[in-house]
């Protein structure tokens, strides 16, 4: 049998990221042959990764990253098999750079970091998935921002404009951003405004309420449907939702609020929110 040093097995752990067992294994089936031990892990990691992909993933974490200096961003959700992966630091790393190069990329992320995924389902024994990702690109002035919930099960993604290029460092615009994604995080909303409400979803809605109601005079219930409706809208849509530090107000009248007290015309362009597990 033929002596495998240490040293030998700790290069080939840094070259590969499979664990050291494994490493060890790979050097003793090649003979010591470094490269024809890399060949054997990376036939064996695609087997391993074959074989686990079928186990549950419903555990993991919701990660972002920024790039431009703010103009772009990405939020990504990485599921493993169980908390105990989701809470390990390896894991942790691997899935922020996910999100760095999400960031950064305009092309097909999932596959771009398929390798990686393979690799890293060998290293760690357990099934991964790269579940979904969303990426903003900033248009004129404004910033893209993010939010992760404490436990990194709840991110959230929000682009903002402003008129000024000195809005962009305004503290008091910052802290607006800072606001709206937590209560994006919170309030779980689910459209924009309501001219972003899907035309089906509307409709069916409107069915719902004005069955609620029939037998009234038609425009009695178009009156009372209507009212319903402004219900539904301040439920699901994040400018007319109440504003979770302040009640009092909607999302939309602290935007124009702040919008007055900088002297600039700000507007939330988009979001996204993501938690771990949740259907699509």
């Amino acid at each position: 049998m033929v002596d495998i040093s240490a040293a030998l097995v700790k290069e080939l752990r840094e070259e590969t990221n499979v664990g050291m067992m494994e490493c060890k294994k790979a050097l003793v089936e090649a003979g010591g042959d470094k490269a024809k031990a890399m060949k054997i892990l990376r036939e064996r990691g695609i087997a391993v990764a074959a074989k686990k992909s079928s186990r549950a993933a419903n555990q993991g974490l919701v990660v972002s990253a920024l790039a431009g200096g703010g103009k772009a961003g990405a939020l990504v959700e990485i599921n493993c098999e169980t908390d105990f992966v989701a809470k390990n630091e390896g894991f942790k790393a691997f899935a922020a750079g996910i999100a760095e190069r999400a960031a950064a990329s305009r092309g097909d992320v999932a596959a771009e970091v398929k390798d990686l995924v393979t690799a890293k389902i060998a290293e760690i024994g357990e099934n991964i998935v790269f579940r979904r990702s969303v990426r903003f690109e900033l248009q004129g002035h404004g910033r893209v921002v993010s939010y992760i919930h404490h436990g990194a099960t709840i991110g959230v993604l929000l682009e903002c404009s402003c008129g000024k290029p000195e809005t962009e460092s305004s503290p008091v615009f910052q802290a607006l951003l800072k606001d709206i994604s937590m209560h994006v995080a919170a309030a779980f909303p689910k459209y924009l405004d309501p001219a972003s409400v899907p035309a089906p979803v509307v409709a069916a809605e409107r069915e719902i309420f004005a069955k609620q109601v029939q037998g009234k005079p038609a425009n009695i219930i178009e009156k009372i449907v209507d009212g319903k409706m402004r219900k539904f809208y301040e439920q699901v849509c994040l400018v007319d939702q109440a504003f979770i530090k302040d009640q009092d107000q909607t999302v939309a009248a602290l935007v124009k609020a702040k919008s007055a007290e900088l002297g600039d015309e700000i507007a939330v362009k988009r979001f996204a929110r993501y938690q771990v597990g949740e259907a699509i």
